[in-house]
């Protein structure tokens, strides 16, 4: 996987192709660990664009999430145990009346353990 640089640093200069496309050169894919069809997020910064590779993206997304839960004091067995509860809400805010005790069961056996 990519090693995370905290500097800044030019790579190289690209051009934009005939449907849009934009080229990353191959020893920056490979350092990269980017393969045919990995996604990015496009970010606007003033007059520039910033290319994130969406795994990255989500690995900082993780990495605040866990942040934010360590702060406020909260482990994972404790947040684990608000998941019944929760789907009975999203359960009952989609479909209008309380999930099925039997759908619950069925559903919570799935997250044991890990």
């Amino acid at each position: 996987m990519a090693s995370h640089k905290p500097t800044l640093e030019y790579l190289t200069t690209t051009k934009i192709g005939e449907k849009g496309q934009l080229t990353v050169p191959k020893q920056f894919r490979e350092d990269l660990g980017l393969g045919n069809g990995a996604p990015f997020a496009v970010l606007r910064l003033g007059d520039g664009l910033i290319l994130l590779p969406e795994q990255q993206r989500f690995e900082q997304l993780c990495q605040q999430v866990s942040s934010s839960l360590t702060a406020a004091g909260l482990t994972s067995s404790e947040l684990l145990a608000t998941l019944p509860e929760t789907r009975n809400r999203v359960y009952a805010r989609h479909y209008g009346k309380k999930a099925p005790a039997t759908a619950l069961r069925r559903r919570s056996r799935s997250y044991r353990g890990k």
